[in-house]
């Protein structure tokens, strides 16, 4: 089956966010948010149960979580049950019930940066302390890498230190975590009582024939420490359904989760059951199609960046639809985010994930070729009174 994911979709002046923040003659290309049309199975699905017409209290589809266990000993040959399976309404909401379930305030919320902007704030949402453990950053030429650092990840760690947070696949770096790295990190939370929440909302958005692992497959001792998060939002482009699942497979761990969210987080609506039904009974064709033409945008951006803009230098994700871009060479005074934005285009804020990432751009590539193209361009016009 074909899809055309070159044909732009016009969505200024309706409800995104991401397109009326900044307004008309502003390309945005801040926010993961995809503008390619979502699995055609996905469209028909929430069509047809629109013009039902009477929308009140949804019950969940009673066939979902069979099909999530069955996708989990399919994908990665973790054998999990249907009772493991909560839904939670995203997975910002998940990390946050993590940190309500397996902590309290003055305890110790463990990250990574630079990394995704609510994983940083979610310690002070809970007046809990934020502990960081930065990446270590490898530059070779125009590309950039980052690396786990098993020094620092150890030196942020002390007795506080009750959950930590892990963004895998990586968000902004792009970085797939490799087995021993996950298994390093996790055997360290394992010795010192650490629960792992692992957002692994970018599992499905792998590049060039790559493999995730689940952080929780790892072991059944790690499993039992572990609560992971998972969503159709950016795998399918359905992020404003507003549904995602953890899976956690210890029992009382579980149990502290749903008692932490009782009464305050919402169960999941018809649309969301709707759109994820059908996303992960018949949208796995669509995924790969899409996955081949995010690798084919991101081999493009790169190429552009080592032909146009050499004094810039970006990551190679190996997930994700994420680009991260170091600017600290190109000469540019003050923010660059914001510079670039008087050119046309609005890049995601380095400064918001992490201390030292004020340099850096994150650009978002799950969009049609050309509005890349466009995207790039601007960014040169912008670079080129500097040189």
């Amino acid at each position: 089956m074909q899809f055309d994911f070159d044909k732009v979709v016009d969505r200024r002046g309706g409800d995104s966010i991401k397109w009326n923040l900044y307004g008309d003659g502003i390309l945005p290309m801040w926010v993961a948010d995809g503008d390619i049309l979502s699995p055609p199975e996905v469209i028909e699905a929430l069509t047809n149960r629109a013009q039902h017409g009477v929308f009140g209290y949804a019950g969940e589809p009673a066939e979902l979580k069979t099909l999530l266990v069955e996708r989990m000993q399919k994908l990665y040959n973790w054998k999990i049950t249907p009772a493991d399976i909560v839904y939670v309404p995203g997975v910002v909401t998940g990390f946050n019930i993590a940190a309500r379930a397996a902590g309290k305030a003055g305890d110790g919320i463990l990250v990574q940066t630079p990394n995704y902007p609510p994983i940083l704030n979610a310690a002070s949402n809970h007046d809990m302390v934020t502990q960081t453990a930065e990446l270590k950053l490898v530059h070779n030429g125009n590309i950039i890498n980052y690396e786990y650092d098993d020094a620092a990840f150890l030196g942020a760690i002390d007795e506080r230190t009750k959950i930590f947070i892990l963004c895998h696949p990586h968000n902004p770096t792009g970085r797939l975590m490799s087995r021993a790295e996950l298994e390093r990190m996790a055997t360290v939370c394992v010795e010192k009582g650490i629960v792992i929440c692992s957002d692994e909302i970018h599992c499905d958005l792998i590049m060039d024939g790559r493999e995730h692992v689940p952080t929780a497959a790892l072991s059944h001792e790690i499993a039992m420490n572990t609560i992971t998060l998972m969503a159709p939002s950016k795998t399918f482009n359905i992020p404003g359904l507003g549904f995602s699942f953890a899976i956690i497979q210890n029992p009382e761990l579980r149990r502290k989760y749903i008692k932490a969210q009782a009464g305050i987080v919402p169960h999941a609506g018809i649309f969301g059951y709707v759109g994820a039904l059908a996303a992960y009974k018949h949208g796995d064709a669509w995924l790969q199609a899409s996955n081949e033409y995010y690798a084919a945008n991101r081999d493009f951006a790169i190429d552009y960046i080592k032909k146009y803009m050499p004094q810039l230098s970006i990551t190679n994700p190996e997930a994700t639809y994420l680009a991260w871009v170091d600017c600290s060479k190109a000469g540019i005074e003050g923010n660059p985010k914001e510079y670039f934005q008087k050119f046309g285009v609005a890049l995601g804020d380095g400064k918001n994930f992490g201390a030292h990432t004020a340099n850096f751009v994150r650009i978002t590539m799950a969009c049609p070729r050309k509005l890349l193209a466009d995207g790039l361009d601007m960014m040169r016009q912008a670079l080129e009174p500097l040189s």
